[in-house]
This record gives structure tokens, C-alpha cells and sequence, in this order.
């Protein structure tokens, strides 16, 4: 995206991360935001923002690991900004698929969305762990964790990052 902020490119008028964060706020007890730049602009919606604790940006762990640091909960529904179109239902299809995991994800049938994400707090150890030994797969984390993927396919379009300029642009009214 040429460098700018992708939860701030607009959608139908509105930022992608509003998009986001209304579906979620139907579906959690609390929304935070994560972020690392633009914490202004992010801070003026009235959500609580969260910055990683780790240096150097290590990528989208390091932001699950500040809000499980962070925020006084069990359970943690990650998604990132990019994904406008997530189901109403998402929190419920994460949950439903858990079966005993301290984690579960999305799998579109032809790929695994795991910046998608239903997370125990027991996790957060693990994933001090898991980013101190250098490691920043989210996907591996998950596995060895004993994450399950759970079966999204009858959605798949709902799960469609927003990566390119002529992503947004094809997305724009047909939210």
C-alpha cells in the first residue's frame, strides 16, 4: 500500500479498521486496537490502543502478545484490519471449532487466515517464549501450540485481504 497505514485507507467511507471493529464489537465483551504508528488518530475513535512491548515491530505475535499482556480477559479474538468483510458469526465459528485448543484459526478451505484467531491467555507465555527465540511465524506459533484450524470454506470471500491499491478499490461498494 505505498507505505501508508492500511487500517486507515478508506473502505465505503469508512477506515478498514472501523469495518473490523464493528463486526468484532457485536461479537466480544471489548475491542481494542493495536498499533504502532498513527496512535492518534487510532486513539480519537474511543477504543482503548495497545503498542507492541517488544522492539523492533517483530510483526502481528508481538501485538497479540501486548494485548494478552495487556487486557484483563480469558479469551482473545484477533483479526487483523485488512479482512473488512469477516462474518457476524466469527467469534461463534472460532469457538464452536476449539474442541479443547488453546487456539484456533481460520481456514478458507484453500488457505489458513491464523492472523485470524481465537486465543487463550495460557498462551501468552508461549509466546514470549516463541518471539524471544527469534521466531515470528504466526502459523508455526499456532501449530505448536496446539491450535486447530477450523473449516470457514461455506465463507470464503468473507476472509479476502485487502493487500493492494486495486484490492480496495475492487472492494469499495460491495461490502
Amino acid at each position: 500500500m505505498g507505505g501508508k497505514d492500511k487500517g486507515l485507507l478508506e473502505l465505503n467511507g469508512q477506515p478498514l479498521w472501523r469495518h473490523v471493529a464493528e463486526k468484532l464489537a457485536a461479537q466480544v465483551d471489548a475491542v481494542v486496537i493495536s498499533a504502532n504508528r498513527n496512535l492518534a488518530v487510532y486513539q480519537a475513535s474511543g477504543y482503548p490502543v495497545i503498542q507492541d512491548s517488544l522492539a523492533g515491530f517483530p510483526g502481528p505475535l508481538a501485538g497479540m502478545l501486548a494485548v494478552m499482556q495487556q487486557v484483563n480477559s480469558e479469551w482473545f479474538l484477533f483479526c487483523p484490519c485488512d479482512t473488512p468483510a469477516i462474518p457476524v458469526d466469527l467469534a461463534a465459528r472460532l469457538r464452536a471449532g476449539l474442541n479443547g485448543a488453546p487456539a484456533a484459526w481460520v481456514s478458507d478451505g484453500e488457505r489458513d487466515h491464523p492472523a485470524i484467531t481465537l486465543m487463550h491467555r495460557q498462551l501468552a507465555p508461549f509466546l514470549t517464549e516463541y518471539l524471544a527465540s527469534g521466531e515470528r511465524r504466526v502459523m508455526v506459533a499456532l501449530r505448536q501450540a496446539g491450535g486447530k484450524a477450523v473449516d470457514c470454506s461455506d465463507i470464503k470471500s468473507a476472509f479476502i485481504n485487502v493487500n493492494t491499491p486495486e484490492d480496495l478499490a475492487g472492494r469499495q461498494e460491495h461490502q
